[in-house]
């Protein structure tokens, strides 16, 4: 069967049965538990790849009404329950911004900011990957698929960049010349990028929904300021770092502003389709900075935009309709944020949170932080989603964390930034990963290996100045 991997669908139902019929542990609701088995079930088949994440989703929703675990004993309301995700503010934030992309790789904004960043950086090895660093920074408050930003934009210039000088992955003896440093670093500069902004990547607005639900209110602006200095490092030292490390071949890159300025020259002044998108996106970008004063909420914001768009036809109907990234993200991501906003309700996060605490010991919420951080971070390993680790851990570790007295807000923070920077560690570690890890330019052995390295020195980076920054401006 196509898309279906019936030996890993097995195992998945096995694995949910398990749980099901375990004793139910004390101080949890038969239907707390059966959600839960259902919820683990749903997280082992997307890291199997059983199958798709919007049919493993369509399947929990259809077994949670079946047993009306959210209103047993009313059918009715017990499937209105189960699709409430897709009525949730959050998932159509993210829906939309997809639509808000698709507005920057039409119109071919996104690829000139591209090239006037290598054109005035350029000139250097090193220069070149601050420019498509700072081409992705750009474009991220209002990109929140860093998919779509760093594989449908990013990439396509890195690897023409690359060929310009003769670093060809067909060629593999040529891949150190510049194609190996190149794509490591945009790919780690696009998840800093990421880290930086609630609508920088998909599974943001996903913390700040779990983060909600237990009480802690986190704005685009506040994710903004928090993420300001440890990104602002990151984004400095990596590309420099990574540069002495895993050194390119090829120090000098004279012709890339060359190369840079004629593209320019052929896309031609701004035509009246990117004028456009540019003032929606400062429009965006202001109301996403000042909503708190208005009480204009990021979803708000993102509908605006998007009619903008609609209305003054750089973008049609037909452009929507054909996102299918976006309609995908929008069924997966609406059952995932409801089963876990379920598992909260129904008080399993809590009693989750009590007997963590129970067993830690009373420890100290200073050494309890910096593990829930690090643990966070390593299980990256075992998720080949980024959406489905955030679904299924940061609630869970959030309420752990408040209930060992770490400052709620810190810490939702934090495991917010980390939804972004463990990318690092594999190739499969975010959605850009396996576009540029796809390219050749890179072996397994030495993304692994350097994927470990920069993703310390980010753990670091955010856990140690990161904290000190959030404790600074009062975002604790």
């Amino acid at each position: 069967m196509k898309d279906i991997d019936v030996k890993s669908l097995i195992i998945t139902f096995v694995v949910g049965l398990a749980i099901w019929f375990i004793p139910i542990p004390e101080g949890v609701t038969p239907e707390a538990w059966h959600l839960f088995a259902i919820f683990v079930s749903t997280i082992l088949g997307i890291i199997l790849k059983a199958a798709p994440m919007g049919v493993m989703c369509m399947l929990a929703v259809a077994f949670i009404s079946f047993f009306q675990l959210l209103a047993p004993g009313d059918a009715s309301k017990s499937i209105t329950l189960s699709l409430r995700g897709f009525g949730d503010k959050v998932i159509w934030l993210i829906g939309i911004s997809f639509f808000i992309a698709r507005g920057f790789i039409k119109t071919g904004l996104g690829n000139r900011i591209a090239f006037i960043f290598i054109k005035i950086f350029g000139k250097s090895t090193l220069g070149l990957a601050y420019g498509l660093g700072l081409a992705d920074l750009v474009l991220a408050p209002a990109i929140p698929s860093n998919t779509a930003r760093g594989g449908g934009i990013i990439y396509p210039i890195m690897k023409s960049m690359a060929l310009s000088f003769d670093s060809d992955a067909s060629k593999p003896e040529t891949n150190r010349k510049l194609g190996s440093f190149l794509t490591l670093n945009c790919y780690y500069m696009n998840l800093i990028a990421s880290s930086m902004f609630l609508t920088g990547t998909a599974s943001n607005p996903m913390c700040q929904k779990f983060a909600a639900d237990l009480g802690i209110n986190i704005s685009w602006m506040s994710w903004a300021a928090a993420g300001l200095v440890p990104g602002v490092i990151a984004f400095i030292v990596t590309p420099f770092v990574l540069y002495k490390i895993y050194p390119p071949e090829l120090k000098k890159t004279e012709d890339a502003p060359r190369v840079a300025s004629q593209k320019l020259k052929e896309m031609g002044k701004l035509s009246k389709p990117e004028i456009l998108m540019l003032i929606t996106f400062f429009i965006l970008l202001a109301l996403w900075i000042t909503g708190d004063l208005f009480k204009i909420d990021a979803t708000t914001t993102a509908f605006l935009g998007l009619s903008i768009l609609l209305l003054t036809s750089v973008l049609t109907w037909d452009d929507v309709k054909s996102e299918k990234g976006a309609w995908d993200t929008i069924v997966w991501f609406a059952v995932l944020v409801m089963m876990a906003s379920s598992l909260n309700d129904l008080g399993f996060i809590g009693w989750f949170s009590n007997l963590v605490k129970g067993e830690m010991g009373g420890m100290s919420w200073h050494y309890a932080y910096p593990l829930i951080i690090i643990i966070y971070f390593l299980s990256h390993y075992i998720f080949a989603s980024a959406t489905a680790h955030v679904a299924a851990m940061y609630a869970a570790l959030l309420g752990v964390g408040v209930s060992l007295g770490v400052p709620p807000g810190l810490l939702a923070l934090m495991l917010g930034f980390m939804g972004s920077v463990y990318g690092t560690l594999t190739h499969y570690g975010h959605g850009p990963a396996p576009v540029f890890f796809g390219s050749g330019y890179v072996e397994l052995k030495t993304w692994w290996k350097y994927g470990l390295i920069i993703g310390v020195l980010l753990l670091f980076i955010y856990l140690v100045i990161g904290t000190a920054w959030i404790s600074l401006i009062g975002l604790a």
